[in-house]
């Protein structure tokens, strides 16, 4: 194919968005599914469920760790081509977890489809903006993440079902057949771009990368995720042990959630192109409120449902926006930069899930929601405070930003 310039979201970058956006189901199915299917590994492998649990840890440190050190190593390699390696590998990956016989070698196979989850996800991301003009790169960036939205929605219960039916292995199974179709599409629609193309050295990769700019970008998005991951980790007993639903239920709320959050992401996009730091601000407002109706309405089945659609609306709507901020402020970083925002992400998982366990411990599951209303609010100057970061200034000299209106709401928060 050849090489392509950025431009408006014709039909044939349409395709290539949604093959990236394929790609990113397969990622998100593989991550979250685990959870469907931890007892039977258990069961099956001889551990303890507490140890199978290892198997979500191992992949949330392979995104991120092992991701930017891939990352790093595959800078200077064309984007499309690395997109074509990360499925490959992630393919093989899951293939390894379907034939594993030993906890040992499926601990591996799952750190290795982390990393490859950050590689793919920040060489997407990068890919996605150069295939549309400047005003839609919040957009394109919405698709891509989109796909690991739908993948809690759809993937996630579809793999648990398989699995609960023939076997855990069953579950990997199929996501190495989605896999091999999902690397299909992207060899077959998208195209090589200039933008996004892998570029400069490491060093100066990381220079811009890592500046204190990005970092503080990174900072904010690991407390608002942060914050939600102490209540989401322990949204299912709350809403047995204090809602008062039912066990066969919960799976009804969580796919409220779910359905709400593949919505929120999608819209984000469009929102992010506006304007990103306003959206992710706002965002940050409304999980605020969504929390606070959460705690406050905690015994009513209807209100707590009515809270979780509205933090499944900003929870992952502001995924877009912050991808879009990383890699705008680090510039000539980007690349390097797009894995970054899912590892900030991860460590706020991380973190939400072990100060949620603290607060569980502390106070009882009613008062986790609480707790991470506090986060919340503490995230919120932070999140506010990124507004007034200015993008880098390039070669032409105009802000490496998103878009005419996030540029200049930039440059003139400074």
């Amino acid at each position: 194919m050849s090489s392509t310039t950025a431009t408006g979201p014709g039909s044939r970058s349409r395709l290539a968005l949604a093959s990236l956006g394929l790609g990113a189901f397969v990622i998100g199915t593989a991550e979250l599914v685990i959870v469907g299917v931890l007892e039977l590994i258990s069961d099956d492998l001889g551990v303890s469920l507490s140890t199978a649990g290892l198997l979500v840890t191992a992949y949330a440190l392979g995104v991120s760790i092992g991701g930017p050190i891939i990352t790093a190593a595959t800078i200077r390699m064309p984007r499309r081509a690395l997109l074509w390696l990360a499925l490959g590998v992630f393919i093989l990956g899951n293939l390894v977890a379907v034939f594993a016989g030993a906890f040992g070698l499926l601990v591996v196979a799952r750190i290795l489809c982390g990393a490859i989850h950050g590689l793919f996800l920040g060489a997407a991301s990068a890919v996605a903006t150069g295939l549309v003009a400047p005003e839609h790169r919040g957009q394109a960036v919405g698709l891509v993440f989109g796909g690991i939205s739908v993948s809690t929605v759809v993937g996630v219960p579809l793999g648990t079902l398989l699995g609960q039916n023939l076997g855990w292995e069953a579950t990997f199974a199929g996501v190495v057949v989605l896999g091999v179709i999902a690397l299909a599409a992207i060899m077959a629609f998208v195209p090589s771009v200039v933008h996004g193309s892998g570029s400069g050295s490491l060093a100066s990769q990381a220079r811009h990368a890592f500046h204190p700019r990005v970092l503080a970008m990174l900072a904010s998005g690991v407390l608002l995720m942060g914050s939600q991951f102490i209540a989401f980790t322990f949204l299912a007993p709350f809403l047995e042990d204090v809602t008062g639903v039912s066990s066969g239920a919960v799976s009804a709320f969580l796919l409220i959630f779910g359905v709400f959050s593949a919505i929120g992401t999608i819209a984000g996009g469009r929102f992010a192109d506006i304007n990103a730091s306003a959206t992710m601000f706002v965002g940050n407002l409304v999980l605020i409120v969504a929390l606070l109706g959460l705690y406050a309405f905690r015994g009513n089945p209807w209100l707590v449902g009515i809270a979780l659609a509205g933090w499944g609306i900003v929870g992952f709507g502001v995924t877009p926006s912050f991808q879009l901020r990383v890699i705008s402020l680090a510039g000539e970083g980007g690349d390097l930069a797009a894995t970054l925002g899912a590892s900030a992400a991860n460590v706020g998982v991380a973190l939400g899930a072990v100060v949620g366990g603290w607060a569980l411990d502390e106070f009882g599951v009613a008062d986790v929601p609480l707790v991470a209303l506090v986060a919340a609010v503490i995230a919120l100057p932070a999140v506010f405070g990124t507004r007034f970061l200015k993008s880098p200034v390039v070669s032409d000299g105009s802000a490496a930003d998103a878009g005419a209106a996030e540029k200049a709401a930039v440059v003139s928060a400074g």
